[in-house]
C-alpha cells in the first residue's frame, strides 16, 4: 500500500509539474516588482527552468555547424537531436555557397576582419561603399545607410527621423525593432488594424484634423514574419502622400527571396523606387547580419549618419560582412537567384499543401514562412517536446509574440530542402501533435 500510495504522489507530483510548466508565458514577468533588480527575477527563472527541465523550453538553442537543410542542435541544457532544419533563416541556401566563401576568405586578406570603427568615423570601407551602391541600385534608390543589423536599422530609422511631437501610425503587428523604436520616439503612437487599410485612413485622417504641423511616419512590412502575409503597398503609398506621411517599409523577409530578379514584395507589386523609405535585414537570404535604409534623399542618410544611434555610435559592418552581402546579391539578381527561388517555392508549396492535407491551418500566403497553428500554448510546447525527440528542428512561437491560443510553429524553408525533408517535417509534425494531444488528455 505504501508503495503503491508513494508511486501514485510521485505521478501527481510530475503531473503537477508539467501542468506548470505548461501555463504561464514571459509576459507574466514583462512588469516586475520588488527594488532588488537581481533577486525579482526569481519567479521568472523558476518557471522557465522547470520548462527547461522538462523539455519544454525551445529557446536558445545551437547548432555545431551552420544552417545546414540538416542540423545537429543542442537546447540549452545540452540535450542533442540531428533532423531536418527548418529552424534557421537561410532562404536561398547561400550560407554555404561556395562563391560567398570565396568572397569572404578574400575580405579577410584583404581587409581583416574587423571594421574597427563607426561609420560616422572611419569605419567604412570600399567594399561597404559598393555595397551601399549596390543596393541603391537593386532599390532603384539613390542613397543607402548600412547598419550593423536588421534590428538596429528599422530601429535607428524610426527613432532617428521622429520627433516627440510627430506621429507613428503603425501596423500591430509592425516587427519589435519599429515598435521599439517608436517607444523610443515619441507617444503618439496609433497602431492600425493588421493590413486594413481603411483603419490606417482613419487613423490618419484624426491625426490630421487635429495636427496639421507635425510629422506623421506610417510603417508596415512587407511580409509579416508571423502570418507570411502582405499589405497594398501601393494604396498605403498613396495614403501617406495624400495625408502628408512619410512611408516607411520593412522588406526583412521577402528581399531576396521572393519577386522578379528578388526584388521582393516591392517588386511583385510594381513599387520598385516609389516607396519613401526602405529598411531591410541581410540576415534572412543574403548570409550575413546587417542592415540598410534606402532612399531617394542623400539629407536622409546624412541625417541618419549622425541621428540614428545604432549607425553612429556602433562598430559599422565589418568588410567580411559586407563582401558576403555584396556577393549574395550578385547572385540573388543572377539566372542562379532566379533557379534558388524556383526551388524554394517549390519546396514552400509543397509543404504548405501536405500540411493542410494533414488537417492543419497554415497562415498567409505561400512565402519562405510557412506557420502552421497548434492553438493553445499548452499542445504546442508539447509538440515541441516531440520534435525535438524525434528530430526536427522547427522554431515555436507563442504569447505574446503571437495572439494567447494561437501558437504555431514557424518553418524556415530553405531552397536546397528536399521533397524527403518536407515529407518527414510533415510527418514529424502530424506524428507530434497527434501525441501531444493525448499527453495532455492525460494531464487534465
Amino acid at each position: 500500500v505504501t508503495l503503491t500510495a508513494g508511486i501514485s504522489e510521485a505521478t501527481s507530483a510530475a503531473k503537477a509539474a508539467d501542468r506548470a510548466a505548461l501555463s504561464g508565458s514571459v509576459h507574466n514577468f514583462r512588469n516586475l516588482n520588488g527594488h532588488d533588480l537581481i533577486h525579482r527575477l526569481d519567479d521568472f527563472y523558476r518557471w522557465q527552468d522547470l520548462r527547461r527541465a522538462l523539455g519544454l523550453w525551445p529557446f536558445g538553442r545551437s547548432t555545431e555547424a551552420g544552417p545546414r537543410r540538416h542540423a545537429t542542435v543542442h537546447d540549452d541544457s545540452g540535450r542533442k537531436m540531428a533532423g531536418a532544419n527548418f529552424g534557421s533563416q537561410d532562404y536561398l541556401s547561400l550560407s554555404g555557397h561556395p562563391e560567398i566563401k570565396a568572397a569572404a576568405r578574400a575580405a579577410i586578406d584583404e581587409y581583416g576582419v574587423h571594421s574597427a570603427g563607426s561609420p560616422a568615423l572611419v569605419g567604412n570601407t570600399s567594399v561597404s561603399l559598393t555595397l551601399e551602391r549596390r543596393i541603391a541600385e537593386f532599390l532603384d534608390a539613390e542613397f543607402v545607410s548600412l547598419f550593423p543589423t536588421g534590428w538596429s536599422a528599422g530601429y535607428g530609422v524610426v527613432k532617428g527621423l521622429v520627433r516627440p511631437s510627430d506621429h507613428i501610425v503603425m501596423d500591430r503587428l509592425s516587427h519589435a525593432c519599429l515598435q521599439e523604436g517608436a517607444a523610443a520616439a515619441t507617444r503618439n503612437i496609433h497602431l492600425f488594424a493588421h493590413n486594413d487599410l481603411t483603419d490606417l485612413r482613419a487613423k490618419l485622417e484624426a491625426i490630421r484634423s487635429a495636427d496639421s504641423d507635425h510629422g506623421i511616419m506610417v510603417v508596415t512590412e512587407t511580409l509579416f514574419s508571423m502570418n507570411s502575409d502582405t499589405p497594398e503597398i501601393a494604396k498605403m503609398q498613396e495614403l501617406a502622400n495624400e495625408f502628408r506621411a512619410t512611408l516607411v517599409v520593412d522588406v526583412a523577409h521577402d528581399l531576396g527571396s521572393m519577386g522578379p530578379g528578388g526584388q521582393g514584395h516591392l517588386g511583385i507589386q510594381g513599387m520598385i523606387g516609389k516607396v519613401d523609405l526602405v529598411m531591410g535585414s541581410f540576415s534572412k537570404t543574403f548570409a550575413s547580419n546587417g542592415g540598410f535604409v534606402a532612399t531617394k534623399h542623400r539629407k536622409v542618410t546624412e541625417y541618419l549618419r549622425y541621428f540614428a544611434s545604432p549607425h553612429t555610435f556602433s562598430n559599422a559592418l565589418s568588410p567580411l560582412q559586407a563582401a558576403v552581402v555584396l556577393k549574395a546579391f550578385e547572385i540573388v539578381a543572377s539566372p542562379e537567384g532566379d533557379e534558388l527561388r524556383q526551388k524554394s517555392m517549390a519546396n514552400i508549396l509543397q509543404l504548405r499543401a501536405r500540411l493542410v492535407d494533414a488537417g492543419f491551418e497554415v497562415y498567409g500566403d505561400p512565402s519562405p514562412i510557412v506557420c502552421v497553428k497548434m492553438g493553445t500554448e499548452d499542445v504546442a510546447r508539447l509538440v515541441s517536446r516531440q520534435l525535438h525527440a524525434s528530430g526536427l528542428v522547427a522554431n515555436l512561437v507563442e504569447y505574446p509574440a503571437v495572439a494567447k491560443g494561437q501558437a504555431r510553429f514557424r518553418l524556415q524553408v530553405m531552397a536546397n530542402h528536399t521533397e524527403h525533408d518536407v515529407m518527414c517535417a510533415v510527418d514529424k509534425i502530424a506524428d507530434g501533435y497527434r501525441d501531444a494531444c493525448i499527453e495532455l488528455a492525460e494531464l487534465i
